[in-house]
Parts: structure tokens; C-alpha cells; sequence
């Protein structure tokens, strides 16, 4: 008999991963074991819906059965992975034992949490998923508020997630104030002048920032309208909100990986063929971390696609290295649209701005290591990509 391959994850990385091993290998059991219905959807999607009027229904691109009947992958959905044995080669699962040829963990990220104090800080939403979006959908739905006013959501963080949603919900016709303890947008990846552009663009739609100051309780008061939530913030100030949204950024999700006694760090270690630290188990997506990367976490699309390929063709019977290429990343933010092609880790340098909408990355010798683009100049991101030198 032979045993499958098991994917754990129905995100882009584990419906990718079967895919494109199934266009090497047409044969080999191929088994996905996913906690929810494991519908495939595009997770950019979550942070620009409201604009484009779309449900949480038609963000599905393809029903999860469909998925496996055209790839001829066995789906276990609504089913958890709850034990590895690596010297058995065995997975128990809430469904019973599963034997594997080869295992892959596509476990994803988590939305990170942080400690807020408040009798309503338990009602504080995140969006990491389709079921997460669904949640959240429900609570914005309808425009209006009891009071007949525009609902006004809070959201915590003023990153990458946070900024898409920002916009997208401003757009969508809601009251929206960002909290960030930077003092800008995107501060950590943008050099000071874009983060600015981006500030005055967003600040454009109606959206009100509060920086240099973090969210430190939610509440709701007795005898005052239930519907509404009062978010206290570090530095004195009040807001009313009838949402909370946290989007400070993703935590890699090793829980079942370090259960194992894999080794994890940021994420799942993973060497440049994608094996962790036991054989016969494989990692990719949000939840590893890759040493083609430099041991960085890379939760981004193309990424997860260039992972995927290789460890198909590993899986396959063909060990194949994983060297990715730049891969400059798209912020889906409309009222001013930005690209970044950030330094690798360790880079020492700064950021030259060359003309407006326009910036370097400028390491030791005038090495050229990364850039930003905004505006209309990200149109320009395969003549700039062609001069970074990797």
C-alpha cells in the first residue's frame, strides 16, 4: 500500500503545494486535512472587499470540493490536526491516525494578540482568514450605526494590513482612525517621505490617525449605548468606535510543529528544500521560516507560489533548492498605490529618495539593495527590479 502525501492547511500554500504536485506526479495519494472547509479564496482579498462590494461568499474562487475533485486530492475537511509522530510516520488527527509517505505543514500564521485590558477587550476582531472575514462582515454590513451615523471603526496597527484596510473601509463610505505607536504609516518599511505621502493620501479619504500612542483597553459602558465601544488609548485620548479591528501584524503558527519537536524559531525551520529539522516532513507558507530567505518569515503570494513549485518537484523524486527571486511586494492601498522591494536582512544603508515617488536603497560601495515606489511610478517596478542587486 502506499502512503499519501498529507498537506495540513487549505491556504494558498497547501492547495498550491497540491496542485503542482499533481502536475509532476498524477499517481500518489495526496491527502489535505484542513480545521475548516478549506474553500480556496485569495487572502488579498480580505483587506479590499468592502470597497468592491463583495461578500464573503464571492470572495470564494473555488468551492473546496471542486478543489479536490480537480486535483484528486482526498480533503478531510472540519478536521484537526492534533499529534505527529515523525519516527512512525503517523498523523493523529481529531478524526483518527493518518500514515504518511511525506508530510507538508501549511499551517499558516495567527493574528498576533496583545494584551488589552477592558470589560469588551474580547471583542476586539482580526481578519486572518475567510471565516475571519465572515465574522467581521457581519459586524460592518450595514453602513449605518443605531444612531443613523456611519460606523466608525478603530483599527490597531498602521502597517501593511492595517493601511489596505483602512483604505478599503474609507472608501466603502466608513468613519475609520488608525492607532500606531510609529509615528507614521508603514513606518518600518517605508523611508520618511513616502510613509508621509502615504499618511496625507489615506488622511485624504477622511481617515484620522492617531501616532506615538497605542490602544490599552476597550469598554463598554453600563447604562450607555451597548453597540458602542469606548477604546482608551496610552497617551489620554478616548475614541468611540462601534468596531475594533487589530491588525498589528502575523506569529508564524508552530504549535503543532513544536509539539513534534521540530525546530522552530520565528517559524518552522526549514532548510533550502524545504525540510524541517525530521525527515519526511516539509514546511512552507506563512508558517515557515526559510533559510533561502536569510531565516526570514515571508507571508506574502509569490513567495508561497516559488515555495510551492520547488517542494512539488521535491516530493515528486526531485530535490530542488528553493532560491527565490525579488519579489517586491504590491500595497493595495488605491488612494496612493506603493510598491516595496525591501533590503534583505542585515543590509546596512539608507534610503536615497531619487525623484518624487521614487526611492533607493543604497548600501556600502553604492550597491543598489532595494527601492519604493509610489503613485504612478509603480508602473515602473520591472525597470527598477532589474537594477537591485540581490
Amino acid at each position: 500500500m502506499t502512503h499519501p502525501v498529507i498537506i495540513i492547511g487549505a491556504g494558498l500554500a497547501g492547495w498550491s503545494t497540491a496542485r503542482e504536485f499533481r502536475k509532476l506526479d498524477a499517481i500518489t495519494p495526496v491527502l489535505l486535512i484542513t480545521a475548516d472547509r478549506g474553500d480556496f479564496y485569495a487572502k488579498p482579498s480580505l483587506s479590499n472587499a468592502f470597497a468592491q462590494g463583495r461578500t464573503p461568499a464571492q470572495l470564494v474562487s473555488t468551492p473546496a470540493a471542486k478543489m479536490a475533485q480537480t486535483h484528486n486530492v482526498t480533503l478531510l475537511a472540519h478536521t484537526r490536526a492534533l499529534a505527529i509522530d515523525p519516527a512512525r510516520r503517523v498523523v493523529t488527527t481529531s478524526g483518527g491516525e493518518l500514515a504518511y509517505r511525506d508530510l507538508v505543514l501549511a499551517t499558516g500564521a495567527q493574528a498576533i494578540r496583545v494584551p488589552i485590558a477592558g470589560n469588551a477587550a474580547d471583542q476586539v476582531l482580526s481578519v486572518n482568514s475567510l471565516q475571519d472575514f465572515e465574522v467581521f462582515h457581519t459586524r460592518v454590513a450595514s453602513a449605518l450605526n443605531a444612531q443613523n451615523q456611519r460606523k466608525h471603526i478603530v483599527i490597531m496597527g498602521a502597517g501593511l494590513i492595517g493601511c489596505e484596510f483602512a483604505n478599503d473601509l474609507a472608501s466603502a463610505g466608513y468613519r475609520v482612525s488608525v492607532v500606531d505607536p510609529a509615528e507614521r504609516p508603514l513606518a518600518a518599511l517605508l523611508p520618511a517621505l513616502a510613509g508621509e505621502e502615504l499618511r496625507e493620501a489615506l488622511g485624504a479619504l477622511g481617515i484620522t490617525w492617531h501616532f506615538n500612542t497605542t490602544v490599552v483597553a476597550v469598554d463598554r459602558d453600563p447604562g450607555e449605548d451597548p453597540s458602542v465601544f469606548r477604546v482608551s488609548l496610552s497617551n489620554g485620548a478616548q475614541v468611540i468606535a462601534d468596531i475594533v479591528l487589530s491588525a498589528i501584524g502575523l506569529r508564524a503558527n508552530t504549535v503543532l510543529a513544536q509539539a513534534t519537536g521540530l525546530s522552530c524559531e520565528r517559524g518552522i525551520v526549514v532548510d533550502t528544500a524545504l525540510q524541517t529539522s525530521a525527515d519526511h516532513i516539509y514546511a512552507l507558507g506563512d508558517g515557515a521560516q526559510y533559510a533561502s530567505a536569510g531565516g526570514r518569515t515571508l507571508p506574502f503570494v509569490m513567495p508561497i507560489m516559488s515555495a510551492a513549485r520547488a517542494l512539488a518537484a521535491t516530493l515528486a523524486g526531485r530535490r530542488t533548492e528553493l532560491a527565490f527571486p525579488l519579489m517586491p511586494v504590491t500595497i493595495k492601498t488605491p488612494a496612493l498605490p506603493v510598491v516595496i522591494a525591501a533590503p534583505a536582512p542585515g543590509v546596512t544603508g539608507q534610503w536615497v529618495g531619487r525623484e518624487p515617488g521614487l526611492w533607493h536603497f543604497m548600501g556600502t560601495e553604492h550597491r543598489h539593495h532595494g527601492f519604493v515606489l509610489t503613485g504612478q511610478h509603480t508602473a515602473r517596478r520591472g525597470e527598477q527590479s532589474r537594477l537591485v542587486q540581490v
